[in-house]
């Protein structure tokens, strides 16, 4: 298969990407950048700013930093037209390319990154070639540039293409926090997809393999708990405090004492936790910021309903009070055999590929799987593409990075795939 896309020009918009990594939520200028991208082509349709979100977000960052992120995209070049689009958050895009009758296929990617610091050596590739981040503090360390660079790459294939059918690229913010699949998900341009794509990079296979349905999604909940109590002076009236770290203690030490269940695998992990602002003050403040999974949906809210049991006790048996916030959520999913299938023959006729996979297991957690129910609950089908990457550090490490032949080979596969799919009829 030879692509219509340019691989200089894939490049080059990936390694902007790169060094312009923002969080959830801010994503101002990657939002921008692509709706520029996008404007050129000849779409139908171009959707960006609240109307492509379809329910309340969650974990949205305070005024204070989405305003620093979405200054920082201005004084970085952003269009002040789409920044007034999307001020508040309210990033991410939809592109809709209608070629006639024919099912309606959907490729979702993502487009947020991690608080990651990269790597500033001159063998890591980003720096050699003077595309490291620009943000200080914060990195594309999960491939994210690369999967915003399939989704154009996919447009400009289609529309060099006899495709006929509707052709739908969700351009999904929050990712990494799990908060902007299931406001995607909410949205009335989901409704009518008939076939979903979604994919991701490397997942530990190397560049030229592909696997054509990733399963195994944990299904997964963050929360953060507070605790509140009063102080005291440590030494000379400790019994007038209501400690909060012994509260924030006792929580961390039984929630890994959750009972195990039996119908499949899960976890939990006190990721965050801190309290107290000096040793002879009895705390009257603390925090456990964490998350729990589970194989399957239900197992997960297992360990979420147990969880919010031992924090409310935690707080009952040191007389502070809890207040829990759900930060983000993601259910478990199952890529169709029908798509699966699909890709596995697309993967035929790329340029690049030498091995393909049917299946594998992605042992983490991804909110695309709300987008994938979605298009199931409705009668459609969906899969989730795992397309191979030499990268030299793992995913969220400082050092990680995409091999870039392959986004030539994730803009070819899941071309073809959508090619494929539109001569199916739902």
């Amino acid at each position: 298969m030879s692509l219509a896309v340019q691989h200089d020009d894939l490049v080059q918009l990936r390694r902007d990407l790169h060094r312009h990594p923002e969080p959830a939520w801010c994503e101002f200028y990657t939002t921008a950048r692509l709706v520029d991208e996008l404007e050129t082509r000849d779409l139908d349709e171009l959707h960006y700013g609240p109307d492509i979100l379809g329910s309340e977000r969650m974990n949205v960052p305070d005024d204070d930093e989405l305003a620093e992120w979405f200054e920082r995209a201005r004084d970085e070049g952003a269009r002040e037209d789409v920044l007034a689009e999307i001020e508040g958050g309210y990033t991410g895009a939809v592109a809709v390319v209608r070629r006639g009758d024919g099912p309606v296929v959907g490729v979702r990617v993502d487009i947020d990154a991690l608080p990651i610091t990269e790597a500033d050596e001159e063998t890591h590739a980003p720096v050699d070639a003077s595309f490291r981040s620009e943000h200080d503090g914060w990195m594309h360390a999960c491939g994210h540039d690369a999967h915003a660079t399939f989704g154009v790459g996919v447009v400009d294939e289609i529309l060099a293409s006899d495709f006929e059918g509707t052709l739908k690229v969700f351009f999904q913010p929050g990712e990494e926090q799990i908060v902007g699949g299931k406001p995607m998900a909410d949205s009335e341009l989901i409704d009518d997809v008939d076939y979903l794509f979604a994919a991701h990079v490397g997942l530990d296979h190397p560049t030229g393999e592909v696997v054509a349905g990733v399963d195994g999604f944990l299904a997964v909940s963050h929360f953060l708990a507070e605790f509140e109590g009063e102080p005291s002076h440590a030494g000379g009236h400790p019994e007038q405090g209501k400690n909060t770290v012994q509260a924030m203690a006792a929580a961390i030490q039984n929630l890994y004492g959750i009972p195990r269940h039996a119908d499949g695998a899960t976890r939990v992990n006190a990721g965050l936790v801190g309290g107290g602002t000096a040793t002879n003050i009895i705390p009257e403040e603390s925090f456990v910021e964490g998350e729990v999974r589970g194989e399957t949906t239900e197992l997960m809210e297992y360990m979420d309903e147990k969880a919010e049991t031992v924090l409310q006790s935690a707080a009952d048996m040191h007389e502070v009070d809890v207040t829990t916030e759900r930060l983000g959520r993601a259910p478990s999913a199952t890529s169709d055999q029908e798509l699966v299938d699909i890709v596995a023959d697309a993967a035929a006729d790329v340029d690049g590929v030498d091995s393909v996979l049917d299946r594998d297991t992605l042992g983490g957690s991804e909110d695309a799987t709300y987008l994938m129910q979605e298009v199931q609950n409705n009668g459609g089908y969906a899969t989730y593409v795992g397309v191979g990457t030499d990268h030299p550090g793992g995913h969220h490490t400082s050092t990680f990075d995409v091999d870039e032949e392959s986004l030539d080979i994730g803009v070819g596969l899941l071309s073809n795939a959508v090619l494929a799919a539109a001569e199916q009829r739902p």
